[in-house]
């Protein structure tokens, strides 16, 4: 029995993806580029997926849809393409929850002497809108807050953030790789200037995403070459993956309003059945989540003997996978850099795990997989006789 509880890392591509895939491959496979008729072909596959990817989130025209490899390049091309319009290094404000792909970008911006405010967040991992509001300078250019964490599941509240930023003048960029095809996006009505998206977040195929830009925000391209994706994103655009994230992106439109208090429901049921767990305790905002997602932290969690990585493994080993936030580097495990800015100890950052929902997932699933989990902790650790002393899991 295989059951995968990973959708936030990546979800399988969907059937009707992989035929329009096909489709391109044999039939629509030109330059975009190019004039004749071949390429012609090609560039009308790519702007419908153009407006395929615009209707997800309710953009107003699909020229605001510039297409890049992935999540990574979308929120580089923001962080990067607004600090490169600057000859002298300015202000920008993240969070200290934010992605790699925000934080690392950032902290190289930080190398060329940009300054860098990291807002705090509280246990939740929400950001305190009052705390941006402080934190804003004359010459702050950007402010990057991340929609949904992808680790502890939080939503944070962006229309009042970006509300904030908009009233004091600078861009306001949001990573929401986790949230689009998951809660409803309409950037006509987000105070947003710049948002990432990710193709194989909602089904479609890996090695493809987006950035939206709003209309009239000027960004300077990261790479140099023949000016495709309206001069933001040179290179021949990768047709067929492009396709499949179109055709991903509007079936993820058409089945939110379903899908999404499915896997609420089967969220909140795995919650309480994690609760009867001695020692899990549930992180990120209950209320302010995304829809398909369960995090919790193994308050006993030693790190040699018993970490997140270990709950990993042990249930691969039973045929089910989920995620864990503490990272292995050179044979040491670390422990999750968003539950310690989150104001968990550092022997409790190293027993986060993460489950997360998709469109296969059953009751069926959730029941098997809490069960597995619990054996598995049973066996490992002798907190079901009441033998461990707990942790705190805040510094």
């Amino acid at each position: 029995m295989q059951i995968y509880l990973d959708y936030s890392a990546t979800t399988p591509t969907r059937k009707e993806a992989i035929a329009v895939m096909q489709t391109v491959l044999t039939q629509q496979w030109g330059n975009p580029s190019s004039l004749h008729e071949w390429g012609q072909r090609a560039a009308m596959v790519v702007e419908q997926a153009r407006v395929q990817v615009a209707g997800l989130i309710n953009a107003a025209t699909p020229e605001s849809i510039v297409f890049t490899s992935g999540g990574t390049e979308a929120n580089n091309l923001a962080i990067m393409g607004v600090a490169r319009l600057y000859t002298v290094p300015q202000h920008i404000i993240i969070s200290s929850v934010e992605h790699s792909a925000i934080s690392e970008t950032v902290r190289l911006l930080e190398m060329s002497g940009w300054e860098v405010t990291r807002l705090s967040v509280n246990v939740k991992g929400r950001v305190n809108p009052l705390d941006l509001k402080a934190a804003l300078r004359h010459n702050t250019a950007l402010v990057s807050i991340i929609y949904g964490q992808s680790e502890v599941g939080t939503v944070q509240p962006i229309e009042e953030l970006g509300k904030i930023v908009r009233s004091h003048g600078a861009l306001f960029h949001t990573d929401a790789v986790q949230v689009a095809g998951r809660l409803p996006i309409d950037v006509q009505q987000l105070p947003v200037d710049l948002l990432s998206l990710s193709s194989h977040k909602i089904y479609g195929p890996q090695g493809v995403g987006a950035l939206y830009v709003r209309p009239g925000v000027e960004l300077m391209p990261l790479l140099g070459g023949g000016g495709q994706e309206m001069g933001l994103r040179s290179g021949t655009q990768a047709v067929p993956i492009i396709a499949g994230f179109g055709v991903a992106a509007e079936l993820a439109a058409e089945e939110l309003a379903t899908e999404t208090p499915r896997l609420i429901e089967l969220r909140d049921r795995a919650f309480a059945q994690l609760a009867e767990i001695p020692g899990l305790i549930p992180t990120g905002d209950v209320c302010d989540r995304l829809p398909h997602h369960v995090s919790m932290c193994l308050e006993y969690a030693d790190g040699e003997k018993l970490s997140g990585k270990t709950l990993v493994r042990q249930l691969n080993l039973a045929g089910i996978g989920i995620s864990a936030g503490a990272a292995c580097h050179s044979g040491k495990l670390s422990p999750s850099p968003i539950l310690l800015a989150m104001g968990y100890s550092e022997k409790a950052a190293l027993g986060g795990i993460r489950i997360t929902l998709g469109r296969e997932t059953t009751e069926a699933d959730i029941d098997w997989a809490v069960m597995v989990l619990k054996q598995v902790l049973q066996r490992l650790t002798p907190v079901f006789s009441g033998q461990t002393k707990y942790i705190s899991k805040i510094k």
